[in-house]
């Protein structure tokens, strides 16, 4: 998972208004576009089925998972109780504490003390924190006195007539033993369960476990632990899972969101992530400093649930681990899909840019990822296979591929340490494909130099990442055409427009075509993310959502799960007309803006290709030619020149001039005078969210780019390493020339692009499913207009009758859990024969699968 990166939040929670292709600058605009939504366009497809395309692997497209959004606890994992442990801390999130989610609860007048206790009476040395229970043993037989764990968010989710699987580690100084007391109430208090009892005995640990079943069916239950009598009772891991998980496992997973991936028929998993696999210190968790903000080490998250140590989760919240590693291999065959791990590099990144250089510390991990795969494969009999085998698995899990490492903007760094892992697993286990990375985006200096490295070294996959505006989708459909076919294959693991609307999903059913059409150099591609909690979600968009009790499908979700359900074993060629269309100039007012930084602008001149003044401006008379469009920052004359002095605030874009304006140079005097970046020089600005700029030291000053916003998507157009320093003068000059745009910084040529990519609307791609012999054509019609269609089979078909699976909404329509507005529709289409006239709807995804 891309990291948050100043300048990439805004286009990750902006939300993305619907796309209308044929109102983009750079779209193809044509007669039949400007008529009334009801008047079709007219297109071509030929299919030629005497030629060969490339084979789709079994394996194309799978599934990302990451514990982002909480999608492990609180998502996934099924445990209901929050903080069973009491090992929350301020290190996880700073509003958090050891009780979080945890109040004292007194019964018939019992009375006591509750405190979560760090000493050498703990469960175990990994777990470190327990409860500790005084009692005060007044009140009576009635009485009692202990704990109320209210869940995740409104509470515990309960339906009546299940089932629910309660366990406590336990210890007691009372030589009779302690009666535990356990039962669900709603947040009102009515009882949803009969309560259960449980004697702990003895002042060791020993686990104890019982059966609560659910009277009605509750959202806001909490789950209450009491004990009964005097002395002291000694508490951790008090959990309860429903008892129908995913494939009816223990320490199982929540059944509608497994199902829900399930449904995907996923070639592959990709896990843990994303961001948190190598993210935080490399160290384990051992004392002295029993460090937890530490990248994701698999050893940690295997054996007892109750052994597994706690850790910050790069996403802001605490991570338990009980998903771990065994889990997710499990998931990964009961889902019929490829494991695939990622391990950290000791080179971090996603924002932190670290580079761990400790010889002996890398040995260890290049040491537990051979272990990993002793785990994964080994004989029963191996000593990571054995751990394997007694936790219920005697058979390996098969794994084939393994990543080291996740978008390392330190490309050199992290592929010196990736060289070591890559020949230490190869020497012992040359069958496994070893997965390198591009670094974070789609583009640019770190994305060439990995590319570079990873092209010499004879890399046999690299990972790439990226997440784009829906016009970069629709732009960049040919990416892959043009890739080396004798390189590295693609792993795409982490892709998505911006938003969950369908216009978003549309854009991606487009690229996927190419995706397709290319599969002999895009092996493996995933969505991202996978889950995303509807009450605390950190990344948007998000395949699957859910909150405690319902989960749905996004827009975006429907789209994979057409495509991964009926992907075809073979491409057959094809070819289709394109849309015609027209370029308009780059066309826009002009903007100064900063980004968590203060900074004077001065001298701002516009002039037309022609030479006539269409702006001067030196702030002598004060800013009244110019409109605080974002309405952030303060910005004031000082000094003779115009300065943002918020060094906190974040995009606070001024404006200035015609909307209308095209061709025309831009030229400013831009001085950096404290804070975290550099400049933002805008041109091309239609509004806030349809604009160009020049993003000078950037990225926390560490590079610069041009980025292109388009209805508040992002994406960016040429970029290098330039950087700013404080107090320096800097003169800018931005040349516009119909597409084209050229730069210069202190009167040097910075860089030049065209930005003249069409937004094709209409995309499609043709496959063979090699056990029936269909045809399959998948058609994206991602414009306001019908398009009608002749296609030629290249060969009669087999039968006359089609069989189509269409989606169709709205290009604004979201799917939520009470309205699903985007979902498949089967018909039936009579062929005349070879060709055939077929329209496709406006703002459409069609896979017609014809015999032939």
């Amino acid at each position: 998972m891309p990291h948050p990166r100043p300048h990439l939040w805004p286009r990750l929670t902006v939300p993305v208004v619907a796309l209308l292709l044929g109102a983009l600058v750079t779209a193809p605009t044509r007669a039949e576009d400007r008529r009334p939504a009801a008047e079709a366009a007219d297109y071509s497809l030929t299919v030629h089925p005497g030629r060969t395309g490339p084979a789709i692997g079994d394996s194309m497209y799978g599934l990302f998972y990451e514990d982002i959004n909480h999608a492990a606890d609180g998502g996934l994992y099924a445990e209901l109780v929050q903080n069973r442990s009491f090992e929350y801390d301020r290190a996880d999130n700073a509003a958090y504490s050891p009780m979080t989610a945890w109040s004292e609860t007194a019964v018939s007048g019992g009375t006591g003390r509750a405190e979560t206790v760090d000493d050498e009476g703990r469960l175990n040395e990994r777990n470190r924190r327990y409860l500790r229970l005084d009692l005060d043993g007044t009140g009576g037989r009635a009485a009692g006195f202990g704990v109320t764990n209210s869940g995740y968010h409104q509470g515990l989710s309960l339906r009546g007539g299940e089932r629910y699987d309660f366990s406590v580690w336990a210890r007691t100084d009372r030589p009779a033993g302690t009666v535990l007391t356990v039962g669900a109430t709603a947040a009102d208090g009515t009882a949803l369960t009969a309560p259960l009892r449980v004697t702990a005995r003895g002042d060791h640990w020993k686990k104890y476990t019982g059966t609560l079943t659910a009277r009605t069916s509750a959202a806001d239950g909490r789950l209450t632990v009491t004990a009964g009598g005097g002395g002291t009772v000694r508490l951790d891991m008090i959990s309860l899972f429903p008892r129908d998980t995913y494939k009816g496992r223990a320490n199982g997973l929540r059944k509608d969101l497994a199902e829900k991936a399930a449904a995907l028929e996923p070639g592959f998993l990709r896990f843990p992530g994303g961001c948190l696999v190598n993210t935080g210190s490399h160290q384990a968790y051992e004392a002295p400093g029993w460090e937890r903000r530490r990248s994701y080490q698999w050893k940690d998250t295997i054996g007892p649930v109750e052994q597994r140590p706690a850790n910050a989760n790069f996403w802001g919240y605490n991570q338990t681990y009980g998903l771990g590693y065994y889990e997710y291999f499990q998931f990964a065959e009961d889902i019929g899909a490829m494991p695939l791990p990622v391990v950290p590099a000791l080179v971090t990144g996603c924002g932190q840019n670290k580079v761990t250089d400790d010889p002996a510390l890398l040995r260890r991990h290049i040491q537990d990822t051979l272990d990993l795969i002793e785990f994964a494969n080994g004989p029963a009999g191996s000593t990571w296979g054995a751990k394997r085998a007694a936790m219920g698995h005697p058979a390996p899990f098969g794994l084939t591929h393994l990543e080291v490492g996740n978008e390392e903007n330190l490309p050199d760094e992290f592929f010196a340490r990736f060289t070591e892992f890559r020949e230490a697993i190869t020497a012992e286990h040359p069958g496994i494909t070893v997965i390198s990375n591009s670094g974070p985006d789609d583009s640019g200096t770190v994305f060439d130099r990995a590319w570079q490295l990873n092209r010499g070294a004879g890399v046999a996959m690299v990972d790439e990442h990226y997440y784009n505006s829906p016009q970069w989708f629709l732009e960049n459909n040919a990416r892959y055409d043009t890739y080396d076919r004798h390189g590295p294959k693609v792993f795409l693991g982490e892709y998505a427009s911006l938003g969950n609307r369908f216009s978003d999903a549309l854009a991606e059913a487009a690229y996927m075509t190419g995706l397709e059409r290319n599969a002999d150099v895009v092996e493996l591609a995933s969505y991202a993310p996978l889950y995303a909690d509807t009450e605390d979600a950190q990344w948007r968009p998000d395949m699957i959502w859910f909150d405690n009790e319902r989960s749905w499908g996004s827009a975006n979700y429907e789209v994979q799960k057409l495509f991964m359900t009926d992907v075809g074993d073979r491409v057959v060629p094809s070819t289709a007309s394109p849309t015609p269309g027209t370029t308009a100039p780059i066309t826009g007012a002009v903007g100064l803006s900063t980004w968590a930084t203060g900074a004077a602008y001065d001298d701002v001149e516009v002039t037309a290709q022609d030479g006539t003044r269409l702006l001067a401006d030196d702030f002598s008379a004060g800013d009244a030619q110019w409109t605080k469009a974002a309405g952030r920052g303060t910005w004031t004359v000082q000094d003779g020149a115009y300065v943002q002095l918020d060094e906190s605030a974040e995009n606070t874009l001024v404006t200035a001039g015609d909307p209308g304006w095209q061709n025309y140079d831009l030229e400013v005097r831009a001085t950096k005078k404290a804070g975290k970046e550099g400049f933002l020089v805008a041109f091309g600005v239609r509004d806030t969210g349809n604009t160009y700029w020049w993003n000078l030291g950037g990225w926390n000053n560490t590079r610069s780019a041009v980025e292109k916003t388009v209805d508040g998507a992002k994406q960016t157009m040429a970029e290098d390493a330039t950087t700013v320093e404080t107090g320096r003068a800097y003169d800018i000059r931005v040349q516009v020339r119909g597409r084209q745009v050229t730069l210069f910084l202190d009167g040097r040529r910075w860089g030049t692009f065209t930005d003249d990519k069409p937004a094709e609307p209409f995309r499609q791609v043709v496959t063979r499913d090699d056990a029936t012999g269909d045809l399959v054509v998948k058609v994206v019609n991602a414009q306001a207009a019908d398009a009608r269609t002749r296609i030629d089979l290249g060969a009669e078909p087999r039968s006359r009758v089609a069989r189509l699976t269409t989606l169709q909404a709205a290009p604004d329509a979201v799917n939520t859990a009470e309205d699903r507005q985007v979902a498949p529709r089967k018909s039936v289409l009579r062929v005349a024969g070879r060709t055939f006239t077929h329209t496709f709807p406006a703002h459409s995804v069609t896979f017609l699968r014809i015999e032939q």
